[in-house]
């Protein structure tokens, strides 16, 4: 087990990431359509691709026509509906060919009510119910509760993890991680880095028990994700975002990602899109996620092409073919994927930067700072606010000659700054020291 100072694999240091949502990506909605969308990605500065579940869904209980994807029939198989098990290989296959890497979502926490292992595992491998029944948790009604009092799933789990890192996988970003016990992620991460050293874990919570022992390499930001939903729709100005972005350094070790995103398939679905969430504010918001400590930038399906839309959790909602192309959005992606990579100051866990803010007349609207390692220096100035700010502070010992990150020309950063910023406006200024 890695230690709570845990290195992580040498490709998540300035990573970003993308979640796929293979139903939705293209008209096929097939993972040999979606392998042909992965030169694009990697093109925009994409480094590795979770894919939203792909194994066969459940009938029982079935929502909409085509049902959830995080209602499983099989683990060890591949939806019919998105290709074959050669298909996925093929898909992994070329992720690889192109630099990137693959994150596999695993749900741990239940199945679909007529998976595989209901007729074929003993009736203590799900929690029942006083008729004896497997258990619905929450009120996800196409699922079944497993068992985790019953060490035999934890086996079987961890098995067919196994299953799909030994065809190439290198990661998983584990759904709900928090509803079972963090003893089972703490066994599986020992036992699946044994085969693959370099395993990268995403947990899709933010206990602090998740980094005991090194398990998880990240986890969610979802209260900062929340804070700058409120932000942009005016219901809080910036202090509760920096109040929590002080609090967050005591929560976890040092080396924690964060998974930082302005949308992802749950906010997506059930919220709508960062647009409608957002508005105005929707850029400046996709600028933080790259530039946040211990962030972990991700890009959910459509984002890239800045596609409007709330897809249908259920049923087929593809983007229309004609719309997926490149754009200013899919440019301001690129260049702040370079921005993550060609700074170290911005790398995720322990080698990036702290923030050092720098002191401003308009601190419930303006956040002004520095982040710093080795020789490597950015500054970020963000108006977080919908309103015209009068910027007006000391730069002291950050004054000096900069790179514009956002256009590649010289800028200077003088020791006093007076100047106006439109709401939602930004700068982000580069210098290797």
């Amino acid at each position: 087990m890695k230690s709570d100072t845990m290195q992580h694999p040498a490709w998540a240091y300035d990573a970003v990431l993308y979640e796929m949502n293979v139903r939705q990506l293209t008209p096929e909605g097939t993972l040999k359509a979606a392998a042909g969308k992965l030169e694009f990605l990697q093109g925009m500065g994409v480094d590795a691709v979770w894919l939203m579940p792909i194994h066969p869904i459940g009938e029982a209980g079935r929502k909409g026509a085509l049902g959830s994807y995080y209602s499983i029939r099989d683990y060890c198989a591949v939806n019919p509906e998105l290709g074959t098990l050669r298909d996925f290989d093929a898909f992994v296959r070329k992720a690889h060919e192109l630099g990137m890497k693959v994150l596999l979502d695993w749900v741990a926490n239940h199945t679909a009510r007529d998976a595989r292992w209901i007729d074929e595992k003993p009736a203590d491998w799900y929690e029942r119910d006083a008729d004896g029944a497997p258990a619905v948790p929450w009120d996800w009604t196409d699922t079944a509760k497993l068992n985790y009092a019953n060490p035999d799933v934890w086996s079987g789990q961890i098995d067919s993890m196994r299953f799909w890192v030994e065809r190439g996988v290198d990661g998983f970003r584990c759904d709900m991680a928090m509803l079972v016990p963090i003893e089972f992620w703490h066994r599986a991460a020992r036992e699946l880095r044994r085969a693959k050293p370099d395993l990268f874990l995403l947990a899709e919570a933010e206990e602090r028990n998740l980094f005991d022992g090194g398990t998880f390499d990240a986890c969610y930001g979802w209260e900062v994700h929340h804070l700058m939903n409120d932000i942009a729709r005016q219901q809080c100005r910036l202090h509760p975002l920096r109040d929590w972005l002080y609090a967050d350094r005591d929560r976890y070790p040092r080396s924690a990602v964060r998974l930082m995103f302005t949308s992802n398939h749950d906010e997506n679905s059930w919220s709508g899109s960062e647009q409608s969430r957002m508005g105005a504010a929707a850029e400046i918001m996709s600028v933080l996620t790259f530039l946040w400590p211990q962030g972990l930038p991700l890009i959910y399906t459509g984002q890239e092409v800045g596609y409007d839309h709330r897809f249908e959790f259920f049923d087929r909602d593809p983007i229309p073919a004609g719309l997926y192309r490149e754009n200013e959005t899919t440019r301001r992606y690129r260049r702040l994927a370079a921005l993550k990579r060609e700074n170290p100051a911005l790398r995720s866990g322990e080698r990036g930067g702290e923030v050092i803010e720098i002191r401003n007349n308009a601190e419930d609207c303006l956040f002004s700072w520095v982040r710093e390692a080795g020789s490597n220096r950015v500054v970020a100035l963000l108006n977080l606010s919908p309103y015209a700010i009068f910027a007006d502070f000391d730069t002291g010992i950050y004054a000096g000659e900069y790179t514009d990150a956002l256009t590649g020309e010289p800028a200077g950063l003088p020791s006093h700054v007076a100047c106006d910023m439109a709401p939602w406006s930004y700068r982000i200024l580069t210098r290797n020291l």
